[in-house]
């Protein structure tokens, strides 16, 4: 039976600042505790030390029936790393260990085919089968029919960025839920899905007989599997055991507790205060007084030490501020449009003002789209795009892939400016920074950002850049909700033209064109939004 039991942990940064402390919570088996809070809180953090990750100087952390980590990054892989490495990063370090033993001596042998190089060779297989190797080959046999539609033998060695961000969730969401380990750590694993895809996550949570801890932005997810909710702010973490129906409620009943507390408190202190100075008059003039001005300032530093209450956490202040501009009235114009191996030849014309929302199932091409739209040379194609005049198209990428950006402070990026961007001054970064929550996060650099502070740096990107056409890609994916809004808001009121992929059924409703990227290829409209496209039928 599964059970993680995690208390007393703290996290600081490496420019001073604590992230949290004395953060705790418990999971048993059948559980499905949620992780919410501001981008920036330290969600990833908490799970990274769970997960043993990253370590914490107070606290521990208890596990029974095995562990399991989904990472973030897990959606957003772009590196040379094929299905068989995606599905062993997230297997027991036992059997991480024993496959690469088995890949160097594999290697060894193809250079020397001698009797020592041979025994290892056994020895390595031996070991690799008792580190589950061979199960595990047949559970990802069962898992890359279940996520990708053909056996493990056929995955094995496709590179995962030909997957959408979608089919490598579900690859590890497969692999994890019909895994051993019975504790799962799942950083938003509804990101990238499909609404097929949320859906079929949410009923495999209900039903699962595991203990779960997620992190999630989806409100519909989360008030439909959601047990418990723990959440990460002002400095610590406190736990709602009711589900995330009741939890803004609770939310608030428990910092109108902790304000009384405070203003209790701060009577408490000014009256001890007032004491010592009282005794310390009293001890000038009298030596018998003296262990009474002494036993009042030990009651207030005993009290100091303690502490007040946590503070409230101020309310985070998201302004986008995305202006746009005139535009031609025909802002897109698709003719015989057909993105190779992925939609039939389609016809599409975007008005200036309109705001579209491209639907459909993972996998079926409504990235490329975006990409093709925000460059016309990026994806293969064949038959006509073609952009209106003044018609200047911002990308907002899904993955989060800025190689340009590694290693640099958000501070430096906005400094240098880039293509229509104009680069501004420290003063002038550190304004609109603050205007995305970002102020205190100028120093540091675009890959240490949480998911949703590097979602709110690119929308802060496409604001300066000038974009008359938003080209947003799961733009809603990282936030949580009160940038989310923020963003919506920002849209209304945006002069310009939006094409956003979307799988936010919430975020939807504020579109009034629906394109859907059909399962047999066809790409048509519609006059609401459409959720149960299924993965598209082509030759795999």
């Amino acid at each position: 039976m599964g059970h993680l039991d995690a208390s007393g942990l703290s996290y600081t940064l490496p420019d001073g600042r604590t992230l949290f402390r004395d953060a705790g919570l418990r999971i048993g088996a059948g559980q499905v505790v949620a992780v919410v809070g501001e981008n920036g809180a330290g969600k990833s953090t908490l799970l990274r030390i769970i997960s043993g990750e990253l370590t914490s100087p107070d606290g521990g952390v208890s596990v029974q029936g095995g562990l399991a980590v989904m990472p973030q990054f897990v959606g957003s892989v772009r590196d040379d790393r094929t299905v068989h490495d995606l599905l062993l990063a997230v297997a027991p370090a036992s059997l991480r260990a024993a496959s690469a033993e088995l890949d160097r001596v594999e290697l060894a042998l193809m250079e020397t085919d001698d009797e020592p190089t041979q025994m290892r060779y056994a020895q390595a297989i031996a070991d690799y089968d008792e580190a589950g190797g061979y199960i595990a080959e047949v559970l990802w046999d069962t898992v890359t029919v279940a996520a990708l539609g053909v056996g493990y033998d056929k995955a094995r060695y496709r590179e995962v960025r030909t997957l959408s961000g979608g089919e490598q969730k579900r690859l590890v969401l497969e692999a994890l839920l019909r895994g051993r380990e019975q504790v799962l750590l799942l950083d938003e694993p509804d990101n990238y899905l499909d609404v097929p895809g949320k859906r079929w996550l949410e009923r495999q949570l209900a039903e699962s007989a595991k203990a779960i801890l997620l992190i999630s932005h989806d409100r519909e997810l989360l008030a439909g599997v959601a047990t418990q909710v723990v959440t990460v702010e002002a400095g610590t973490a406190w736990t709602h055991s009711g589900g995330f129906v009741s939890w803004h409620d609770a939310r608030e009943a428990r910092w109108e507790r902790i304000a009384e507390q405070q203003r209790r408190w701060d009577e408490e202190h000014a009256k001890l205060q007032d004491l010592v100075k009282l005794m310390q008059r009293a001890a000038a003039s009298s030596h018998e007084m003296a262990s009474r001005y002494k036993a009042a300032q030990t009651r207030l530093r005993k009290f100091e030490e303690i502490g007040p209450p946590p503070v409230p956490p101020r309310p985070q202040k998201v302004k986008p501020r995305l202006l746009g501009g005139r535009t031609g009235i025909r802002a897109i114009t698709c003719e015989n449009l057909e993105l190779t191996g992925l939609m039939k030849p389609f016809d599409v014309e975007v008005f200036f003002g309109d705001r579209v929302a491209v639907l459909g199932s993972n996998g079926s091409g409504k990235s490329h789209f975006l990409r093709l739209l925000a460059d016309g040379d990026s994806v293969a194609h064949t038959g006509v795009r073609k952009l209106g005049a003044r018609v200047v198209p911002g990308l907002f990428a899904q993955t989060h892939h800025h190689p340009e950006w590694v290693g640099r402070t958000l501070v430096d990026i906005l400094w240098h400016g880039e293509g229509a961007r104009t680069g501004l001054d420290r003063g002038a970064a550190a304004s609109v920074l603050s205007r995305y929550g970002l102020g205190g996060s100028a120093e540091q650099r675009f890959e240490t950002l949480s998911g949703g502070q590097q979602a709110r740096f690119q929308i802060l990107l496409l604001e300066l850049g000038g974009s008359t056409l938003l080209l947003l890609d799961e733009p809603t994916d990282n936030l949580d909700l009160h940038s989310a809004e923020a963003l919506q808001d920002a849209l209304e009121a945006y002069e310009g033209t939006v094409v956003a992929v979307t799988h936010d059924r919430w975020f939807a409703r504020s579109f009034n064109r629906f394109l859907v990227f059909q399962s047999d290829g066809v790409v048509s409209e519609s006059d609401e939004p459409v959720w149960d496209e299924t993965r598209v039928r082509r030759a795999r």
